[in-house]
């Protein structure tokens, strides 16, 4: 019996994948027309030009915001208490350990310090999607944390949502917080829809790590390719409504509260180095 199950499977998988594979190249050798063709050029633009524009028109914006931020004039006394010798050290632990939220809220400080290092993670994961880069190996369809690193932004991304409706979060959050988190959650489940199919189930998300490095290596060689030709099956759509919604927060990062991950670093060293400056004078 365990033999016969095996085969069953095995044929089983094969004829999935036989039939994955017939309905992708069916769906590519017919050609679009009307709104079909419409939908196809959209789905271009948001995979391909819209991505350009969008980490162009982040970065340049982000630039500008940190210039005029530099140039600002300090509205209050920025010196943090007490002084301390290890500038350095105290500025990375101030910004990165988030000392003050752990001994004030502690349950905020673990998900915060979760979602940071999912963060990490996820940029790691995307960076190894390149085809230069094997943090995981090439040959495996999972990618980096095989599904767990979705869970470790997911998750607390739903709970800075819902902490916002209720104590003084709720009085002091805009229409406009919200719908940034419900962005970012929609664009973090349908990151965990692609990871968590090609890890969590037999047949996989039809499209692969290696599938998704072809697309990466077309946008890094600006080719312009159609990701159609390298990302096949019927799921494609939700990798154009995942790129879209990046697009998307790419564009709006800049004008955010999430900003402060830019000013964290450098604004911890000035308030520390105000001590050595006065020293230095006296």
């Amino acid at each position: 019996m365990p033999a016969a199950a095996q085969l069953v499977a095995a044929v089983s998988s094969a004829s999935t994948e036989a039939g994955v594979e017939a309905v992708s190249a069916a769906s590519a050798a017919v050609p679009r027309t009307g709104f079909s063709l419409i939908l196809g050029w959209l789905e271009f633009f948001v995979t391909v030009p819209m991505v350009y524009i969008a980490v162009a028109f982040c970065l340049v914006a982000i630039a500008v915001r940190m210039a005029k931020v530099a140039r600002a004039p300090a509205p209050f006394q920025l010196a943090v208490y007490p002084e301390t010798r290890h500038t350095v050290l105290a500025t990375l632990g101030d910004a990165l350990g988030m000392r003050q939220v752990r001994k004030r809220r502690p349950v905020f400080w673990l998900f915060l310090a979760t979602f940071h290092v999912g963060l990490i993670l996820l940029f790691l994961g995307y960076v190894d999607i390149l085809p230069q880069v094997n943090i995981v190996s090439a040959d495996s369809k999972d990618m980096l944390g095989a599904g767990a690193v979705g869970f470790m932004v997911t998750v607390p991304a739903f709970y800075f949502l819902l902490r916002r409706f209720k104590g003084m979060n709720r009085m002091i959050s805009v229409p406009s917080d919200y719908l940034l988190l419900l962005l970012v959650i929609f664009l973090f489940l349908l990151g965990d829809l692609m990871s968590w199919g090609n890890s969590w189930t037999a047949n996989g998300f039809v499209m692969t790590k290696a599938d998704f490095a072809q697309y990466f290596y077309g946008l890094s060689r600006f080719t312009f390719a159609d990701p159609r030709e390298v990302l096949h099956g019927s799921h494609y759509h939700f990798v154009v409504l995942h790129v879209l919604l990046a697009n998307i927060f790419l564009m709006i990062l800049p004008f955010t509260k999430i900003a402060h991950a830019f000013f964290s670093i450098p604004l911890n060293a000035v308030r520390r180095t105000v001590w050595t400056t006065r020293r230095n004078r006296t």
